[in-house]
């Protein structure tokens, strides 16, 4: 998987990292078992400070996404592997019906977030 930060985003960097490896696992483009890179190896090919990848790792592996193992790495949990085709559909649905309404993306995500509190 390529990974991608826009170092000029209001988004912290680490919260970046994180949410493409969150989209991946809800893609389907990281499965169970798989291998991401070593904090170091990514921070290097991403110009970032090692301690923003393992922020990033952090997260994720008190998300349940990740098992991070000294010597193994960071690995991609069997929770990962849930199916989320549905959830995929109905976030399409929400998107649809958003544009179909004008709403701002922001105005859409507030609702999301009142919708999941």
């Amino acid at each position: 998987m390529l990974f991608r930060i826009d170092p000029t985003a209001s988004e912290p960097l680490f919260a970046q990292l994180a949410t493409q490896v969150r989209l991946g696992v809800a893609r389907g483009d990281l499965t169970v078992g798989e291998r991401l890179p070593s904090a170091r190896e990514l921070a290097t090919s991403l110009d970032l400070n090692v301690h923003t990848v393992l922020r990033a790792y952090q997260d994720l592996r008190d998300d349940g996404l990740i098992d991070l193992r000294r010597g193994r790495g960071a690995v991609v949990t069997e929770r990962a592997g849930a199916d989320f085709a549905t959830l995929r559909d109905a976030v399409a649905a929400v998107a649809a019906e958003s544009r179909a309404l004008n709403l701002s993306p922001e105005t859409t995500l507030a609702l999301l977030k009142e919708a999941l509190s």
